[in-house]
C-alpha cells in the first residue's frame, strides 16, 4: 500500500497530534496520505454541517481514487461511519482507536501506531469482509427512507410507552412482541447493543442475520438466528399510536408513524477491514470487554 486517505473523528481529544505524526510517517516512506479539506478544524459552528448534525467525517469526494486503504482515527462509531460512508467505494478500511471499547480497530497504544502502519507497507495483512444490512423503512407502501449498517438496524420507542410490532422473515409470521424495541444485527454488530440486551455473540466472519428483542414483556421472547438470505419485516400494529424510531449503526434517528414497517435485508455491499493479527475471537473479546 502506497495512497492512504485518513479519517478523524476531530471531536476526540489529542486527536491532532495523532494524525499530523500519522501523515509524517507515511510521507517519510514516500507514500500519500490525503485528508478531508477543513478536517484540522476543531468541532465548532465552523465545521460541515454534516458532521455536526450526522457524524459523518468523511467527504467521499475528497477520497482520492486511487486510495488504497482509509486509516480510520477515532472509537467504533468513526469506523462504522467510515463503513458506510465508504461502502460503494470499497476501499479496505484500518482502525485506530481512540474511543472507549474499539473493538473494530486494530490499534489502540500510541507506540503501537507505527509498527502497524509499517505492516501496511509491507503489505503483511489481510481484509476480512463483513457483512453489511440494508433497511427499509416503508409508508403507504413507498420507501421512505433507506439505508446501510454494519452493526445493527434498531427499532426503538421515544418515551415510555412500549412498541406493540409484529415480526415477519421471508413473509411469513414470525413473533409479536410489546417491547421497547427490537436490534436486527450482523455478527459484526453481536458485540454491540445486541450483547447488552442479552442477544448472542457470533464470529464477526459469519454470515447471518440475529435478531433480539429489548425488554420484551415476556419471559418466552428469546434471539432468534437467521440465515444471511432471509427478509425481516418489522411492522407497526396498526392500534399503536405512540412514537418510535428507527436508527442504523446508531445514528440519527428515523421517525416512524403507526402502519409503517422497517425491512431489514442482507446488503450486496460489505465492509473490507483491515486485519494484522491472528487473534482469537474469543480472545478478542476478552481483551476488550472481558468476563467471556
Amino acid at each position: 500500500m502506497k495512497h492512504f486517505y485518513l479519517i478523524t473523528n476531530t471531536s476526540k481529544k489529542d486527536i491532532e497530534p495523532v494524525a499530523r505524526e500519522i501523515v509524517r510517517y507515511l510521507e517519510k516512506r514516500g507514500c500519500t496520505c490525503k485528508r478531508r479539506s477543513g478536517d484540522l478544524l476543531p468541532l465548532t459552528e465552523d465545521m460541515p454541517e454534516d458532521v455536526k448534525k450526522n457524524g459523518h467525517y468523511t467527504d467521499i469526494a475528497d477520497v482520492p481514487e486511487d486510495t488504497e486503504c482509509a486509516i480510520v482515527l477515532g472509537g467504533d462509531g468513526t469506523m462504522l461511519q467510515a463503513a458506510r460512508d465508504l461502502a460503494c467505494r470499497n476501499i479496505p478500511l484500518f482502525g485506530i482507536n481512540r474511543g472507549h471499547l474499539g473493538y473494530l480497530s486494530q490499534v489502540s497504544r500510541q507506540e503501537d501506531i507505527a509498527p502497524a502502519l509499517e505492516r501496511l507497507l509491507v503489505g503483511k495483512f489481510r481484509i476480512n469482509r463483513r457483512m453489511m444490512l440494508v433497511g427499509r423503512i416503508i409508508c403507504d407502501g413507498k420507501i421512505y427512507a433507506e439505508d446501510i449498517a454494519l452493526n445493527d438496524v434498531i427499532l426503538n420507542r421515544f418515551g415510555m410507552d412500549a412498541l406493540h410490532f409484529d415480526v415477519y422473515v421471508n413473509d411469513e409470521f414470525s413473533a409479536r412482541y410489546d417491547a421497547d424495541g427490537i436490534i436486527v444485527c450482523t455478527p459484526t454488530g453481536s458485540t454491540a447493543y445486541n450483547l447488552s440486551a442479552g442477544g448472542p455473540i457470533v464470529e464477526p466472519g459469519s454470515n447471518m442475520i440475529i435478531l433480539t428483542p429489548i425488554c420484551a414483556h415476556s419471559l418466552g421472547a428469546r434471539s432468534i438466528v437467521l440465515s444471511p438470505d432471509s427478509r425481516v419485516s418489522i411492522r407497526l400494529r396498526p392500534e399503536y399510536r405512540f412514537r418510535q424510531c428507527v436508527s442504523f449503526d446508531g445514528g440519527v434517528a428515523v421517525k416512524m408513524n403507526p402502519k409503517d414497517r422497517v425491512d431489514v435485508e442482507r446488503s450486496l455491499l460489505t465492509a473490507p477491514l483491515v486485519e494484522l493479527d491472528e487473534i482469537p475471537f474469543l480472545e478478542r473479546i476478552r481483551r476488550k470487554i472481558g468476563h467471556i
